[in-house]
């Protein structure tokens, strides 16, 4: 794996040297960890012109769902009340003989900007951009493994749940047993905030779980997502609790779940991220939901929960193969309720069998 980490930090290298830069400081954590295998608390990354250094403010966590620092790199630990990270960083690149530095900008904090520049002073400050994060965008296997794990652990968990008796418990106590599931079957944990959402409040994007006790008749709304070794995943389904669907309840399904798969057949390397939104879009806006609808039908995961690229009407750039992405349209109708379906998919070309769905957990309408 030495060698996968040390191509990454090559890649960025060069792109930094092309850009007239001698040095590079990361300092976004997930940009760390995919750069160096792990990203303790509060460290950063120096890509120096002689090495590359881990910059810590103590000793790495030695537990391994916070990965272990990759060996190629040379660890560097501040001594206690060493001070900031970042700016111990500089000081490490101008004593490498570094005379300009890439920084990220759009992750830097104004104060900690003008600390670089106060302590620093005989270095150029340039902005990195986005740079890591595009790098990011096309997984490797490796990484995509991790994701295939980590959909497992929720299709699992979930599984489990719905073989439980529902009525009568609360969002807040279901969302907590489902994280508790998660971790049970090897997660790192939850890959954010798990959404369970009832009746009038199923089908809301990104709902916060509430006291509110589930109820014969209920839509049941649940959103959930396992971290396996720092990469994130994500599923979402949609029930009826104790009894049939109403006749609505079955109309409002079905065409989500039709939209859903509208935009998981359009991902294709090549496809325009504008399109698939577009695709997925057109299916409910065309049954008069327009203005119930979220504003992207998906995005980017990985080592974060929303990554590039998004799915969205305004999206711009097209799909590589590779890279994994959530599907996920939904409709809230306020004070009734409403259906998400949600997976996470890697776009595959057609040769090799099209999307790879990672999330398979049922996408029938069950009572339970």
């Amino acid at each position: 794996m030495s060698e996968v980490y040390a191509n990454r930090r090559s890649r960025l290298r060069d792109h930094v040297n092309a850009a007239g830069t001698a040095a590079a400081l990361v300092t976004r954590p997930a940009n760390v960890r995919y750069l160096a295998a792990a990203a303790p608390q509060g460290s950063v990354l120096l890509l120096g012109r002689g090495e590359d250094l881990l910059v810590c403010a103590g000793p790495p966590d030695e537990r391994p769902c916070e990965g272990r620092p990759d060996e190629s790199v040379r660890l560097h630990v501040l001594p206690v009340n060493g001070g900031d990270t970042a700016v111990a960083a500089a000081g490490l690149a101008l004593a490498q003989g570094a005379d300009s530095l890439a920084i990220e900008e759009h992750h830097l904090t104004v104060s900690r900007h003008r600390a670089l520049a106060c302590d620093a002073p005989g270095l150029r400050l340039t902005d990195l951009g986005g740079a890591v994060e595009q790098l990011r965008v096309v997984k490797d296997e490796e990484e995509i493994s991790c994701l295939r794990i980590g959909a497992e652990i929720a299709d699992q968990a979930l599984g489990e749940l719905l073989e439980s008796i529902l009525v009568g418990r609360t969002e807040r106590h279901l969302a907590l047993e489902l994280e508790r599931r998660l971790v049970d079957h090897g997660a790192d944990g939850p890959a954010f905030p798990t959404s369970v959402a009832t009746g009038p409040h199923a089908g809301r994007r990104g709902h916060r779980p509430t006291d509110r006790r589930v109820e014969e008749g209920d839509f049941l709304s649940v959103c959930l997502g396992a971290t396996y070794r720092g990469y994130r995943c994500e599923i979402g389904r949609t029930f009826v609790i104790g009894t049939s669907p109403a006749d609505w309840q079955i109309e409002l399904y079905d065409l989500v779940f039709a939209a859903q798969r509208a935009g998981r057949e359009f991902l294709a390397p090549g496809a325009a991220c504008r399109d698939v939104d577009r695709a997925a879009r057109q299916v409910l806006d065309s049954a008069g939901y327009a203005e119930a609808l979220p504003p992207l039908t998906g995005h980017g995961v990985g080592l974060e929960m929303e990554e590039d690229p998004q799915l969205a009407p305004s999206a711009m750039g097209k799909l590589d193969a590779c890279v994994p992405v959530t599907v996920e349209p939904g409709v809230h109708l306020p004070g009734r309720g409403g259906v998400r379906i949600d997976d996470t998919l890697v776009v595959r070309p057609e040769a090799d069998g099209g999307p790879e769905l990672l999330t398979i957990t049922t996408k029938e309408l069950l009572a339970l």
